[in-house]
């Protein structure tokens, strides 16, 4: 089949909480093929794949790990919510600072992204792109390890790897994205076309940005003030 197969069929399983012997039964086979199945060992049939789509209500492409989507639909641009959509995900019951720090990223990626398309520069959006991906696909991580009882099968990566793994590939995300900048692009990518797009002032910023400068500026100063520059002397 394919090395997501056993491991999306053993999250399902899980997710629904019952156990080998009960979903092997539902499933028409033994316990010990199910067992097999769900670790790799031996390949399945087209008539247990599509039995495992209806008895999970997934379908065929979400299994195979050719969707992320449970209903294997591709997601394109029109597909992705607004940020700020009303709904219950939008809803935070937690308090105020996880509102106001989700306005304060938002707001400020707005800015990033909308300099990035002035820009003109393809590789130097993706690499960008790539790296705050990968710092929200490590900060989830983080928070799903929390629960013990979480299922790691959500993930291909191993848990005791994934951090070091995603740290790597940011940081060849930024050292892509610095060289763009500097404008000596590595591995053949292309130059800024328009640099001079990129030209930042605070008061710039607040004229071309009325509603989301102030967001940015304060993400500046509380990113600043984490990271303790200078370093106090030592004794």
């Amino acid at each position: 089949m394919n090395a997501d197969f056993p491991r999306i069929l053993t999250l399902l399983r899980k997710e629904r909480g019952i156990s080998q012997k009960l979903a092997a039964s539902q499933l028409g086979i033994s316990q010990a093929l199910l067992s097999h199945y769900e670790k790799g060992i031996r390949e399945c049939g087209l008539d247990f794949l599509i039995r495992c789509a209806d008895f999970y209500g997934v379908s065929c492409d979400y299994l195979l790990g050719r969707s992320p989507d449970r209903e294997g639909s591709k997601l394109t641009v029109e597909d992705i919510p607004e940020p700020d959509s009303m709904g219950k995900e939008n809803v935070f019951k937690a308090g105020v600072l996880p509102v106001l720090n989700k306005k304060l990223i938002a707001n400020s990626l707005n800015i990033l992204f909308d300099l990035l398309a002035k820009s003109g520069c393809k590789p130097l959006v993706h690499e960008v792109s790539s790296f705050l991906m990968l710092a929200v696909y490590r900060m989830f991580r983080l928070v799903h390890a929390a629960n013990p009882h979480n299922q790691e099968a959500m993930f291909t990566i191993p848990q005791a790897v994934a951090q070091q793994y995603a740290s790597a590939a940011m940081e060849i995300s930024c050292a892509n994205a610095a060289s763009i900048s500097a404008g000596e692009p590595v591995a053949e990518m292309e130059r800024i076309p328009k640099p001079e797009a990129l030209s930042m002032t605070t008061q710039g910023l607040g004229q071309n940005y009325p509603l989301f400068a102030s967001s940015l500026l304060n993400l500046i100063q509380n990113a600043e003030g984490r990271i303790a520059y200078p370093p106090k002397p030592k004794g």
